[in-house]
């Protein structure tokens, strides 16, 4: 099944990021909005507060070049939909605002646009905050009201928002045909609402809402089918919400063991288990977490008070039932889950440490652009999972020569810090190159001798050498090593920057540490 695909309106910002970016919008089959009839009738005054306030949201998108990380792609506009809600703030969807320069906010029936800036983000779960800068702008628009509840099934949904095909509100209509607990992006699970309609860019961030409250925010599409589109709930808003209270999001606190069901007969009888038991046996304990309590084979029974069963759902009421992993985010207290497991036969109670991430070797930017380091004819950055997903193609070459992009693809850090480094543009044409093959793509192993640890690592092991010539091997069979006159080398990388309109050997963080000489 092909993953789903984040857009917005005026472009897909796919492009930008490669196959690692994706994005959302939705929109549902048009209807006026009299016609939500029996379904769900407002009268004219409270259209009028809803319709005032769902705000359309442009920007100027400039997303990072990965393969010339001292640039930026070219800016292009996009739009999505944004949610007044309390604290005069904007409600929205992330992938409506990450990598946007410039972010104005108009409402509905003026051609006014604000500007605005992003004071919280979770590209994970989706969402994101924004504040304006005249905040006049909230005096006549009054918080959209959520509902905590999760709606039912065949419920009819209304959605507002600024979708293609014109500039003005639009009201659509679809139906809600399913819930469930399910990832999101960036390893995050959370709570999703299905549901029933068509599809366009620009309703991203817009409001799904039953008799005339929001129960989430439009998100995404399915792009293998047709009118299946989905809603980030209230619940999940109400958790984002809580978490950037403090100006800081934290994460989502998550349950990172392997499990597997206890569908099998034969596994049922190797645990000596009745058929009244049930439950999800742990495969193993969590590999980034050496003071784990679970041991293989430990059954889960139960998660806080609520009972799991051989698929690891749990019972929600008479006509839903989730993800067990739904219950982490309410049971979990401060840093721990309370659970219950059968282990060899005995019933007992544990605390289980959760955390909304462990650190993997090969992370996402998350809205972040990549640091990069220029030396020579050579350009280095940290592997990111964006990156390393440009490579599926030649997964298999990689193989062959034992890459670590893909022998070590999903690893956590052997230690604190530890990133790969790569060559990530082709090498520039300069003299002091003469002979070797470019290295664009290939992963750094030594400099001098020395294993780099980071990009920061190898910074400061470039900038303090006190060596005439600098090494550099590649981690794979297939690579040559490369050797530099070091003062050569240096006084290349102002020629290259010079030749190829580059303002700086390194992105800002870097930068500031190479100047940083060692006393």
């Amino acid at each position: 099944m092909k993953t789903t695909r984040m857009t917005t309106k005026g472009r897909s910002r796919a492009v930008a990021m490669g196959p690692a970016l994706v994005l959302f919008s939705t929109i549902f089959s048009a209807i006026p909005a009299w016609a939500a009839g029996i379904d769900g009738a407002i009268d004219s005054d409270q259209e009028t507060r809803i319709r005032a306030s769902v705000v359309k949201i442009t920007a100027t998108m400039r997303g990072p070049d990965l393969t010339k990380p001292w640039t930026k792609h070219s800016p292009s506009e996009a739009s999505g939909t944004g949610i007044v809600i309390d604290g005069k703030r904007i409600l929205t969807n992330a992938h409506v605002v990450t990598y946007a320069s410039q972010l104005f906010v108009e409402g509905s029936q003026s051609s006014e646009k604000l500007p605005a800036k992003v004071v919280a983000v979770s590209p994970g779960i989706d969402l994101a905050v924004l504040r304006l800068e005249d905040e006049s702008f909230f005096d006549k628009r009054t918080p959209l009201a959520r509902t905590a509840a999760l709606p039912e099934v065949k419920e009819t949904v209304l959605a507002y928002g600024y979708p293609q095909g014109g500039s003005t509100l639009s009201i659509t209509k679809g139906i809600v045909s399913r819930i469930e607990f399910t990832g999101y992006h960036d390893g995050v699970s959370g709570v999703r609402v299905q549901v029933d309609a068509a599809i366009n860019p620009g309703n991203s961030g817009g409001p799904a809402l039953i008799d005339g409250k929001m129960i989430g925010v439009i998100f995404s599409k399915l792009t293998q089918a047709d009118n299946i589109g989905y809603i980030i709930p209230s619940e999940e808003v109400d958790l984002f919400l809580q978490d950037v209270a403090d100006g800081h999001y934290d994460g989502k606190p998550a349950l990172h063991e392997p499990l597997q069901t206890l569908e099998n007969e034969a596994l049922r009888a190797f645990l000596r288990l009745d058929r009244k038991t049930h439950g999800m046996v742990v495969h193993s304990p969590n590999p980034a977490d050496p003071n784990d309590p679970l041991r293989p084979f430990d059954l889960i029974t139960r998660i806080g008070d609520h009972e799991l069963d051989n698929t690891g759902m749990v019972k929600i009421s008479d006509r839903l039932r989730l993800n067990f992993h739904y219950f982490v985010q309410k049971a979990a207290r401060d840093t721990t889950l309370p659970l219950t497991i059968i282990r060899q036969g005995k019933t007992m109670k544990i605390d289980v440490p959760v955390k909304s991430h462990y650190p993997m070797l090969i992370e996402p930017l998350r809205g972040k652009y990549p640091s990069y380091f220029v030396y020579g004819p050579l350009v280095f950055s940290p592997v990111c999972s964006e990156l390393a997903a440009a490579f599926g193609r030649a997964s298999s070459v990689l193989s062959i020569i034992g890459s670590p992009l893909v022998t070590r693809r999903g690893d956590y850090p052997k230690f604190p810090g530890e990133e790969l480094v790569m060559v990530v543009a082709p090498m520039f044409p300069h003299r002091i190159a003469k002979g070797y093959d470019s290295p664009v793509y290939k992963v750094v192993k030594e400099v001098n001798g020395i294993k780099v640890k980071n990009i920061r690592h190898m910074v400061e092991l470039l900038r303090d050498s006190k060596e005439k010539y600098t090494t550099i091997s590649f981690d794979d069979r297939a690579s040559e090593t490369m050797v530099f006159n070091h003062k050569e080398a240096l006084d290349a990388t102002e020629e290259i920057l010079s030749d190829n309109g580059i303002r700086e050997r390194a992105s800002e963080d870097l930068l500031e540490l190479w100047k940083a000489a060692k006393k």
